[in-house]
């Protein structure tokens, strides 16, 4: 999905990396539960980093991309020079909608559903993965086509869907301790207002955490903004990184 984002990125002069996430690759699919712990996807990034010699970068995620890109701006501020958010706000309000909001509480029913041991895997593969596809409807054949591949991997649904199941319980405590504080670097947040998985509420309790530059651009769309509206994100995000490029 971040194809033709990372290419215009390119030669623009940015230097990009689009990493396969744990679980999402052959060769980094741990088989224990607690390695999907978000305190481990957040390292990995750093690692990642570290290995390439980068101190500081512009960061971009979408939906668990932005999760973790939330917890690593709080974490990391001074490894972070912009960080731009699609379809997910900050990551306590997130977690405070979806316990107290009952349009969220809807909207997240998987999420709950997600933690049943086997069923979710055999929904998803069902009819060669109908439902995922059906989500997938506006990316690009390449694109699903990649995707189909890796989820009918050995483990590889189990592993997505772990991200789940280590992360419910952390949820959870941080609806009560509130422990993911303000932000202080550039921030971007892009939202579409028809999103089925994020309603207005985290949204709305999303911007009081913003203590930097923050701009925020709902959308006409739903959660796939990147596949939907190709030219309004690559332009918000050109304007905003090279803001912030110092």
């Amino acid at each position: 999905m971040w194809i033709h984002l990372m290419e215009h990125l390119s030669q623009s002069g940015y230097y990009c990396i689009a990493p396969n996430l744990r679980g999402y690759s052959v060769g980094a699919r741990p088989k224990k539960l607690k390695e999907y712990h978000i305190s481990k996807l957040v390292l990995d990034i750093i690692n990642l980093a570290e290995v390439k010699g980068i101190d500081s970068f512009h960061l971009i995620g979408h939906d668990w991309g932005s999760v973790i890109g939330w917890l690593l701006t709080n974490e990391y501020p001074d490894r972070i020079k912009s960080w731009t958010s699609l379809s997910v706000p900050h990551l306590q309000a997130f977690i405070t909608a979806i316990t107290t909001d009952k349009i969220q509480i809807n909207m997240s029913k998987y999420i709950r559903f997600f933690q049943l041991p086997w069923l979710p895997e055999l929904k998803l593969k069902k009819n060669d993965l109908a439902v995922l596809r059906k989500l997938w409807k506006h990316s690009e054949k390449e694109e699903i086509e990649d995707y189909v591949f890796l989820f009918k991997g050995k483990r590889a649904m189990t592993a997505a869907l772990n991200y789940y199941r280590a992360n419910y319980n952390f949820f959870k405590r941080g609806a009560n301790t509130k422990n993911l504080g303000d932000i202080y670097a550039p921030t971007l947040l892009i939202w579409g207002k028809k999103d089925m998985a994020i309603g207005p509420k985290s949204i709305e309790l999303g911007h009081e955490y913003m203590k930097g530059p923050y701009t925020f651009i709902p959308l006409d769309a739903g959660h796939w903004l990147i596949q939907t509206k190709y030219e309004e994100i690559k332009e918000a995000i050109m304007l905003h990184i090279s803001g912030n490029d110092s």
